[in-house]
């Protein structure tokens, strides 16, 4: 951390937390009854939305506030000593209660095969309105959440708590922004009206930042749809009629999709908060494919810190183009090291590569589409040529 930096938050990163158990593995592991898999020294790292964007917040330089739940646990415990090795400041609004159990993940990540969990969801489980105390928000300008799927007390009653809390950090001027899961098909969460949960959730937030397979599971039960501009088109038209500005999909190694409102009530409330040009804002399309990392270590949490990076962005003031490229640049130095924020440089540090011309992996022909998109210096594909809606 930069000890000069201003220290008062910027952003409010709440919701889930747990911690990271990431195993060294070289290869692929059979995991049949009986059977046994040596692998190697075993990395610990905060985990979920809180630990990935907040510690990557942190990592930027953005001066940030964190508020999750855990027990008083040998994990609560070690997840505690991971953030302050981080920033000492890092724990201070953790919410620490006696009895619960902390949330945690074993996070199964072998080289070149799309990483997998064991998970316990704990104190997370119980957590509340009321575990985001309203004088802590102070002088911050973003509250981001994360994951609601995986808190029961949240979704329950078709996400009233969860309304009621994004409604009340709203009207105290500060910009929403909401993140999800995949919710456990075959769990309480997967037999939640989600369409209904955020058709009620989505009017009190400005940023919505899904990624494209946890949005069709929720909008239509369908988690593998085929991935195309169209597809994100329409998906991007549901989701901004129900109020947010700023429509970010998050596509995996497709990487970033953004969408914002023409709608001059729901921009002018962004734009304002956040000293934004509404001009260069109103109704922008651009997909921003992933930067080439120099190698993939691990892409646990490469998500979050795409969205800690969209969200640096809007803090400095940048357009809608900008802001997407900075996403993504961020999402790969996190794919650079084995968990989720180790590869996070200083902000000037990503800028500085991006400066001396950052090469971009490509995308699937359905999202780029010959002589439909214009391009920027970096590679970024924004407002195509006579876009048209499905």
């Amino acid at each position: 951390m930069n000890g000069s930096k201003d220290t008062s938050p910027q952003v409010v990163v709440a919701g889930y937390i747990c911690l990271d158990v990431i195993p060294v593995l070289t290869e692929v592991p059979d995991l049949g009854p009986g059977g046994l898999v040596v692998a190697g020294p075993a990395a610990l790292s905060s985990g979920g939305a809180v630990g990935n964007v907040g510690v990557a917040l942190d990592r930027l330089g953005v001066p940030v506030r964190l508020m999750g739940k855990i027990g008083d646990d040998l994990f609560g415990r070690a997840l505690l000593d991971v953030l302050r090795r981080h920033e000492p400041s890092l724990a201070d609004d953790m919410i620490v209660v006696p009895g619960e159990i902390t949330s945690y993940s074993v996070v199964i990540n072998p080289p070149g095969v799309d990483r997998s969990f064991l998970h316990c969801p704990g104190a997370n489980s119980t957590f509340g309105a009321a575990d985001v105390p309203l004088d802590r928000l102070a002088g911050a300008r973003i509250l981001h959440f994360g994951y609601p799927p995986l808190m029961r007390r949240l979704y329950l009653d078709g996400g009233a708590e969860l309304h009621a809390l994004l409604a009340t950090v709203r009207e105290r001027g500060l910009v929403t922004s909401l993140d999800v899961c995949q919710p456990d098909p075959h769990g309480d969460a997967g037999r939640i009206d989600w369409a209904g949960l955020l058709a009620r959730a989505l009017p009190a937030v400005d940023v919505f930042a899904p990624s494209f397979d946890e949005l069709c599971f929720m909008l239509d039960g369908d988690a593998h749809r085929v991935l195309d501009l169209g597809q994100l088109r329409v998906l991007a038209d549901r989701v901004l009629a129900m109020g947010p500005a700023v429509a970010a999909f998050k596509l995996g190694d497709q990487g970033l999709y953004l969408r914002t409102s023409s709608d001059g009530a729901a921009l002018e409330r962004l734009c304002g908060a956040l000293t934004l040009d509404q001009a260069a804002w109103r109704d922008r399309e651009v997909l921003a494919p992933c930067f080439r990392p120099t190698r993939v270590a691990g892409t646990t949490g490469s998500g979050d810190c795409t969205i800690a990076g969209l969200l640096a962005a809007l803090l400095r003031g940048e357009d809608p183009l900008t802001v997407a490229t900075s996403a993504t640049a961020v999402g790969a130095c996190s794919v650079e090291a084995p968990d989720a924020t180790g590869g996070i440089p200083r902000w000037y540090d990503v800028a500085a590569r991006l400066a001396v011309g950052w090469s971009r992996l490509p995308v699937v022909p359905k999202l780029a589409a010959a002589g439909r998109w214009r391009r920027d210096g970096h590679g970024t594909l924004f407002d195509p040529v006579n876009r048209e809606r499905p």
